[in-house]
């Protein structure tokens, strides 16, 4: 996946402060998580998306770290990873004037599929 096509996707707000050659590796490690456990997405509120996963340490670690790294470069995130009566959730919010990053890891969920 070239730059572009990450920039186009809206993942590469200018408040990020990834740098721009690593962008496109982070879209792939996501692309990774949603085909290896994301089951169910859900668009809670216009600025908030709630990903089910399958339930497994190894998909509770990698959501959790993956939002760890994400939020060092993107802080306008705020995860919530939910781990519950065997359900594992990771919730994604956005201030409004980020909502279209939000759209895009949406779109991008529709991309992957559960193996």
């Amino acid at each position: 996946m070239t730059q572009d096509i990450a920039l186009d996707l809206g993942w590469a707000p200018s408040a990020c402060t990834l740098p721009t050659a690593e962008q496109p590796l982070r879209v792939a490690e996501f692309d990774a998580l949603f085909a290896d456990a994301v089951q169910g997405v859900a668009r809670l509120e216009r600025t908030r998306l709630r990903l089910d996963l399958v339930f497994s340490s190894d998909n509770a670690a990698q959501a959790a770290e993956l939002a760890a790294r994400e939020n060092g470069c993107c802080s306008f995130f705020t995860f919530a990873l939910t781990i519950a009566d065997g359900s594992l959730a990771l919730e994604v919010a956005v201030p409004a004037e980020h909502v279209e990053v939000l759209d895009a890891l949406q779109a991008r969920t529709g991309t992957a599929t559960v193996l």
